[in-house]
């Protein structure tokens, strides 16, 4: 069997954001790769059984799908959503997590933090 190694699935329309990150976790020795949209990760989620990100690391507020509308798609597919947020607000905070979401971070983030977050999240997902 194929051994395939883990890696995050980047969600967020900026694309600063989305370089930001990928650097980050590539210099954590974390794979990732982009979209920038919900709708663009869902697609190749939903249309490619196999693909199957170890954590998805996911902004809020985006145009078609948003975050969580990405999480509850997700639901049920046991991979942990960490979110990215430039606008946080409580509600959607306790939504997010009453929903089973791994983490909440908000823009800007500290770097180890999400580093952190991203590996829970990612030994969460070995767990299962």
């Amino acid at each position: 069997m194929i051994q395939v190694k883990p890696f995050v699935a980047i969600v967020d329309d900026e694309e600063s954001v989305r370089r930001a990150i990928k650097r980050l976790l590539r210099s954590a020795g974390v794979a990732s790769e982009t979209f920038k949209t919900g709708d663009e990760f869902l697609e190749m989620f939903e249309s490619i059984p196999s693909y199957r990100p170890a954590c998805v690391a996911l902004d809020i507020q985006m145009p078609g799908a948003n975050g969580l509308e990405v999480q509850r798609r997700l639901e049920g597919s046991g991979v942990p959503v960490i979110f990215i947020t430039a606008h946080d607000q409580a509600a959607i905070r306790q939504e997010a997590f009453a929903k089973g979401a791994a983490g909440y971070l908000t823009k800007p983030f500290n770097d180890e933090v999400l580093i952190k977050a991203v590996r829970a999240a990612i030994a969460m997902n070995d767990e299962t």
